[in-house]
């Protein structure tokens, strides 16, 4: 391996993978392009149910845990981040989600031109191979052709595109206790809809996913395998896995590569042009606090000299919180008591081989619903993952009686928490602190969401299965019983963004700019969810995705402004 290239890209993840793709595109540009974890080649990783076992897997996980969290009545989570090949998109739930047209258009009022919906909707389309591109082939006869089909199709290609590399397709499989929500949902008034990423994604419907014909698609697979060990193979572009103890090198304040070791092996690599924190939300604002650049209490408290004072870095961590209720059932078909049964898991095992569909085709959670915790928000604050199972807490065995579980989480969290490191050592996992319910207004729209599903559950579409809330249970009542009963079941729906903040100069808890640019340092940027000034109004997968493709717009038009 050479020790110098045009541009360095840490983290082989999400982002990762799409800016290696983008800029290994201009032929005169060289990339490298480095991954602490391995390959994605191990089997669970493209069998959609094997998130349960990449989850908290050395193999594909870096295995971070939570700090004690006060707001959840002193519980520590697992807190999973992908380390492998693909990154999180290799063990996430595959869900594919946008957020809200408000989400982009208040990055952009905070002082960040050019990432408003407007500016931002290419992008997404930019890189989306949507499946209605097999439904219109399929339909594309004589007899098949009308006027409102072509006004469809126009309709939809505003919203969508079919030329890129990622992946969306309907589930491959409903439920009936699925379909029998959806009906309640439209009771309480949540309308029914067929696409939750159009600008205003209000109302209930099944999940979109990041599946090709019932096989997970990951980063990795959609933009990075082709151009390595593909007929695209690009020679410009050259991959490292295993890269552990990843270290940033400087001349002063200016980034001139990095630092790392595989297999016990220690390289330095320079970058001529720049050097790209692709490692996500936890990744990123460690590497920066253990080169020098933080808050300086944090980075002397690592151990670390301080370079330049950043205050923001680790700071403006946001997750999406869950709330898992659940609900027992009669006379309910359910993967509870599929998956409980020998003669189950055998039809599972043989819908899989023999059509990549069942449950073990399944995303985490099938049914999802945008909803108002209240009449007077101007758009939906909260999101539902609804699922035909149930289980105690996330790796657990499924319950053995026939259950639903329907989690619902606070888009719009106020509370803010933080990573940090604790020590200069590269190895070390930095302190996660994601600090859930720690304001007024979370507990309120927590109490308030555990309302609106105990409301939808009551309708009558879903009195003939006898819903019986077990979880957290009918007991809490009250606001501050119900803040109890959040702190008791509320979980991570892995999502947590924001540690690196984009905004301008005069924030002072900003760390990067609206073009990418760590404030006050040459040469390096961070492309990835931490950079989002506050968290979208849905999964965080895709949104990151479009960072990238954004950051790639940018960096290749400065080489050919060279």
């Amino acid at each position: 391996m050479t020790n110098e290239f045009d541009y360095i890209i840490v983290g082989a993840g999400t982002a990762g993978c799409v800016l290696a793709k983008r800029l290994s595109a201009e032929p005169n540009v060289s990339v490298l392009l480095v991954e602490a974890g391995g390959m994605d080649d191990y089997a669970w990783i493209h069998i959609p149910v094997g998130y349960l076992y990449c989850i908290d897997n050395p193999r594909t996980d870096w295995r971070y845990r939570t700090e004690a969290e006060p707001g959840l009545n002193g519980r520590t989570l697992i807190y999973p981040r992908g380390k492998v090949l693909g990154g999180s998109s290799s063990i996430n739930g595959m869900i594919y989600m946008r957020g809200q047209q408000r989400d982009y258009d208040g990055w952009a009022a905070a002082g960040n031109p050019g990432w408003s919906w407007d500016d931002v909707l290419p992008l997404f389309r930019r890189s989306e191979n949507h499946w209605s591109l097999d439904e219109s082939r399929r339909s594309d006869r004589p007899n098949d052709r009308d006027a409102t089909r072509d006004a469809t199709r126009a309709e939809h290609a505003r919203f969508h595109g079919h030329d890129g590399e990622w992946r969306v397709e309907k589930q491959r499989l409903h439920w009936e206790i699925l379909d029998a929500f959806r009906d309640a949902a439209e009771q309480a008034g949540i309308p029914r809809v067929d696409d939750f990423n159009r600008g205003d994604n209000f109302g209930c419907g099944y999940f979109e996913v990041n599946q090709k014909r019932g096989i997970r698609w990951n980063a990795s697979k959609a933009f990075l395998h082709p151009i390595i060990n593909g007929k695209k193979e690009r020679d410009n572009l050259v991959l490292v896995t295993e890269a552990d103890r990843m270290q940033l090198q400087f001349e002063g304040r200016t980034c001139v590569g990095v630092g790392f070791t595989q297999r016990g092996v220690s390289h330095r690599v320079l970058a001529r042009a720049e050097t790209i924190l692709c490692a996500g939300s936890i990744g990123s604002p460690a590497i920066l606090q253990r080169a020098g650049i933080g808050a300086p209490e944090v980075v002397r408290g690592g151990g670390v000299e301080v370079r330049h004072a950043l205050p923001g870095v680790g700071e403006n961590l946001q997750d999406h919180l869950q709330l898992r209720m659940a609900y027992k059932l009669t006379r309910a078909r359910t993967l509870n008591t599929i998956a409980n049964a020998w003669h189950g898991k055998v039809w599972m095992a043989m819908q899989y081989m023999l059509m990549q569909s069942g449950p073990m085709s399944m995303a985490p959670s099938q049914l999802g619903a945008f909803a108002k915790s209240r009449d007077d928000e101007a758009t939906p604050n909260l999101q539902y993952h609804v699922q035909p199972l149930s289980l105690d807490k996330f790796g657990s065995p499924l319950h053995r009686f026939p259950a639903f579980t329907a989690s619902v989480c606070n888009l719009r969290p106020t509370s803010r928490g933080s990573v940090r490191i604790v020590s200069s050592d590269p190895s070390a996992a930095p302190k996660i602190a994601p600090n859930y319910l720690a304001t007024d207004e979370d507990r309120q729209v927590a109490a308030d969401s555990i309302r609106v599903t105990r409301r939808i559950v009551s309708q009558s579409a879903l009195s003939r299965y006898a819903p019986d809330e077990f979880l957290p249970g009918p007991e809490f009542q009250s606001d501050e019983e119900l803040a109890v009963a959040a702190g008791n079941i509320g979980t991570t729906i892995f999502h947590p963004v924001g540690t690196c903040k984009m905004g301008p100069a005069s924030d002072a808890n900003a760390v990067v700019d609206a073009e990418l640019r760590v404030h006050g340092i040459a040469r390096l940027r961070v492309v990835d969810s931490a950079i989002m000034p506050t968290i979208t109004s849905g999964n965080t997968c895709s949104p990151t995705i479009m960072i990238a493709e954004k950051a790639a717009i940018l960096i290749r038009a400065a080489i050919r402004s060279a």
